[in-house]
C-alpha cells in the first residue's frame, strides 16, 4: 500500500470517525432533556392531613382530584373514625358515616386507591389504642408502615429512653405481620436537654432493625438544625420524610408555605436525603396562606416534579 494511500484511508476514517462521534454526541446533546427527566423525583405523596378542611366533605372527589396532581403515594392519619376514610359499597353520602377499623372497609380503601393509580404507604395511628388491630388491619391491605405521630408530653432524656423502649415493642409487633414501623419528629425531639439531643437519644436507644424514622424537615429546621447533618448522621435510619416549607424570615414556631416560596433549600436536602437511604417523600401542608388546601396541594405536586434526585 502506497504512502499516500495509507494517508488517504486515515484521512477518510477520521473525517468517517468524527462525523460518526458528532452525530453521536449530537444525540446526547438532544437526549439531555430526557436524562434530566429521569433524575426527577416521580414518586411523592401527600399526608392527607393537608386536606383535613375538604375531604371529609368529599373524600372520592377529592382523592381523584389529588391523582390527577401527580400525587403517587397517600398517607392517612387517624381521626375519631380511623384511617381509611370510610371506603365501603354504601352510598357515597354515607361514605364518612361508615369509616371504620375492619377489613372490610380497609380492602375496599384499598381498591379504590388502585383505581387512581396511588397507593396507600403510610398512615399516622394512635400507637396506645387497639394498636394490634391497627396492624393486622394495615397489613391487611399491603400498607408498608405505621408512624407514631409524636412523643407526646416527654420533657426527660430518661423519660425519651423510655420511649424508645415503647417504639421497639410497638415496632416488633409490627414486624410480626409484615411492615414497618416508624416514629415521626417534631421540634422538640431536635431541642437539646442539659446538651444532650431527644432525637439521639431516640435512634441510639431503638433497634435499627425495627424502627424507622420519618424526618419532618420543617421541624428539624424549626428547630435550629440542619436536616443534611442529620441525614448523614445517621445513614439508612430516615426512611420517609414530610416536605414542608417555612415561610422566609418568620420566627412563629408553626408558619409552612407553599414549598419553594420559603427559606428551606429542598433541592440539595432531598438529594442527600436519597444518598443515605430515603424512600418516601411526603407533602405535608398546614398553612393555606390565602389559597386553598386544593389549590396548595396542586401547587406543591408542581414543585416536587421539578426536584432532581
Amino acid at each position: 500500500m502506497s504512502f499516500q494511500r495509507r494517508d488517504f484511508l486515515k484521512l477518510t476514517g477520521g473525517i468517517a470517525s468524527g462525523i460518526v462521534l458528532s452525530s453521536f454526541t449530537g444525540k446526547l446533546a438532544l437526549n439531555d432533556d430526557f436524562f434530566e427527566k429521569r433524575r426527577r423525583l416521580k414518586n411523592f405523596g401527600i399526608n392527607l392531613y393537608s386536606l383535613r378542611d375538604v375531604l371529609p366533605k368529599d373524600p372520592k372527589g377529592v382523592l381523584r382530584q389529588i391523582a390527577s396532581f401527580g400525587y403517587t403515594q397517600i398517607e392517612s392519619f387517624e381521626n375519631k373514625k380511623g384511617i381509611f376514610w370510610g371506603m365501603t359499597n354504601t352510598e357515597f353520602k354515607n361514605f364518612m358515616d361508615e369509616l371504620g377499623m375492619n377489613l372490610v372497609s380497609s380492602q375496599e380503601f384499598k381498591n379504590f386507591m388502585d383505581e387512581l393509580g396511588m397507593n396507600l404507604v403510610s398512615s399516622h395511628i394512635d400507637i396506645n389504642k387497639e394498636f394490634e388491630k391497627k396492624v393486622s388491619d394495615a397489613a391487611f391491605i399491603g400498607i408498608e408502615y405505621l408512624v407514631c405521630p409524636s412523643e407526646g408530653a416527654i420533657k426527660t432524656i430518661d423519660e425519651y429512653k423510655q420511649f424508645a423502649e415503647n417504639l421497639n415493642a410497638k415496632a416488633a409487633i409490627c414486624k410480626k405481620n409484615g411492615i414497618r414501623f416508624a416514629y415521626h419528629n417534631h421540634n422538640q425531639s431536635f431541642t437539646a436537654i442539659n446538651g444532650e439531643f431527644p432525637q439521639d437519644v431516640l435512634m441510639q436507644n431503638t433497634d435499627p432493625s425495627l424502627v424507622d424514622f420519618e424526618m419532618d424537615m420543617y421541624w428539624v429546621v424549626t428547630a435550629g438544625q440542619d436536616p443534611v447533618t442529620w441525614l448523614k448522621k445517621y445513614p439508612n435510619r430516615f426512611r420517609l420524610c414530610h416536605v414542608k416549607d417555612r415561610t422566609k424570615g418568620s420566627n412563629a414556631i408553626a408558619d409552612s408555605c407553599t414549598l419553594g416560596r420559603g427559606s428551606i433549600d429542598y433541592p440539595n436536602i432531598l438529594k442527600e436525603a436519597k444518598k443515605q437511604g430515603m424512600q418516601f417523600y411526603i407533602v405535608e401542608q398546614e398553612n393555606y396562606e390565602n389559597t386553598t388546601p386544593i389549590e396548595s396541594a396542586k401547587d406543591n405536586a408542581e414543585y416536587m416534579k421539578k426536584i432532581k434526585i
